[in-house]
């Protein structure tokens, strides 16, 4: 009776997952589809409409590169863009045989799924130079797909799909073997030969 519990609540594991696993396996499926295939079914995927501007920002956002970054934010209305900041300290530089002392850069970069924004900055200077990428529809689905541009939260929810298929993997064994000895070993043995070969080939390609 206890083995049998077992393998029923097993099995509604196993069912409840799958079906969280198949609701985002037809997203990931069809995008993943879509990319694979661009390029027979024509599709426009890397569209982008460039456009470059020179803006001269406030003085109170050129004190410091996060203080810069804090305004593009609020400028151009992106509170949560993924964020990254490049900061190249000045010194001394070639020029026309000697040397001249070049101040400090900033490079700013935001990004959500459908903009991409870089911004650069030289301090001292009262300009700054934007850049921005805006993609069409289907970028946006592979940046979508590839989770560039995304928060945490989606990051976080892409991880319940990886998470949901070890434990339908691990749910699916079990009920397999239906919990009998010789079962459990040879499942014990071929996930122990997967798992080695697969750690094996990986630290293959990464020393390669």
């Amino acid at each position: 009776m206890k083995r049998g519990r077992f393998l029923v609540w097993l099995r509604r594991t196993h069912a409840w997952i799958g079906l969280w696993g198949a609701a985002l396996g037809l997203l990931f499926g069809t995008s993943g589809i879509l990319l694979n295939h661009r390029n027979e079914m024509k599709i426009p995927l890397a569209s982008q409409h460039e456009t470059r501007q020179t803006l001269v920002p406030p003085m109170e956002s050129l004190q410091s590169a996060e203080a810069f970054e804090a305004w593009l934010r609020l400028n151009f209305k992106l509170p949560d863009a993924k964020s990254r900041i490049q900061k190249k300290p000045g010194g001394p530089v070639p020029w026309g045989g000697g040397q001249i002392m070049q101040p400090e850069n900033w490079r700013v970069t935001l990004t959500t799924p459908n903009l991409s924004l870089n911004a650069e900055y030289w301090q001292g200077d009262t300009e700054a130079h934007i850049e921005q990428k805006e993609a069409n529809a289907w970028a946006t689905l592979a940046n979508f797909h590839k989770g560039s541009g995304m928060s945490n939260a989606w990051i976080l929810l892409t991880d319940t799909l990886a998470g949901g298929l070890l434990v339908l993997a691990i749910t699916g064994t079990l009920l397999w073997s239906r919990l009998h000895g010789p079962r459990l070993i040879a499942a014990a043995l071929i996930g122990t030969t997967l798992t080695a070969s697969t750690i094996l080939m990986l630290t293959t390609l990464s020393l390669s």
